[in-house]
């Protein structure tokens, strides 16, 4: 599906020479790294709307969403089977990064779009004017580059068990980092309209994604 465009939006759709594609579109917000914004979660129609909700590490929406089923464990926090390195809970494979097979960017748009890094979420946090507004009824933030372009990013809420919870009022948007700390837990960035920053939340909520894909220059 493809997102109507916002400030100086271009359309992703080619599919050769290591560049995005799928009709998708992006946002250049002059950011230090380069990096291009997906104007609207993974699937959504518009900027505003929601779209789906996915575990950390899987590319497919579910009905329940807890450690019992949760892809990357054995039915507890203690038991995971990838994307960790610590023996007390589970299998170690000492991975950080999401591999391209469990990117839900990557898997749900193809080309080069992936989810991005703690450290580029970071940079977006850091080099964006961030205002708390609504577009077309939803609340969520407007967030404008030094260049003036913007994404708007709704507070779409996340999924805990089989029900949304604090949709119109949070904003969770997974990286493609894992925690540092506890192996159970990976970055997000998360808002409401009084905070903004990344935090490590537990691997099987459902929250957000928000694709990037590298500079086309």
């Amino acid at each position: 599906m493809t997102c109507m465009a916002m400030a100086l939006c271009v359309s992703c759709k080619k599919d050769d020479n290591n560049e995005p594609s799928g009709g998708h579109e992006y946002v250049d917000l002059g950011l230090p790294s380069g990096l291009l914004w997906a104007t609207c979660n993974v699937g959504a129609d518009k900027p505003e709307d929601y779209g789906d909700y996915f575990a950390w590490g899987e590319t497919a929406t579910k009905a329940s969403y807890s450690w019992d089923t949760y892809q990357w464990c054995n039915g507890s926090y203690n038991n995971l089977t990838k994307y960790n390195s610590d023996p007390d809970y589970g299998t170690v494979d000492d991975k950080t990064m999401l591999e391209p097979a469990d990117d839900a960017a990557h898997v749900n748009w193809g080309g080069v779009w992936r989810m991005p890094t703690l450290d580029e979420l970071e940079e977006l946090e850091d080099n964006c004017t961030w205002e708390w507004t609504a577009q077309d009824g939803k609340d969520g933030y407007r967030v404008t580059g030094s260049n003036g372009n913007s994404i708007f990013l709704p507070a779409a809420g996340c999924y805990y068990g089989d029900s949304i919870s604090y949709a119109g009022s949070f904003g969770y948007y997974w990286s493609s980092s894992h925690g540092d700390g506890l192996p159970f837990g990976s970055y997000d960035l998360g808002f409401d309209s009084a905070y903004l920053g990344t935090n490590s939340y537990d691997r099987y909520y459902g929250h957000s994604v928000r694709p990037v894909c590298p500079s086309q220059n």
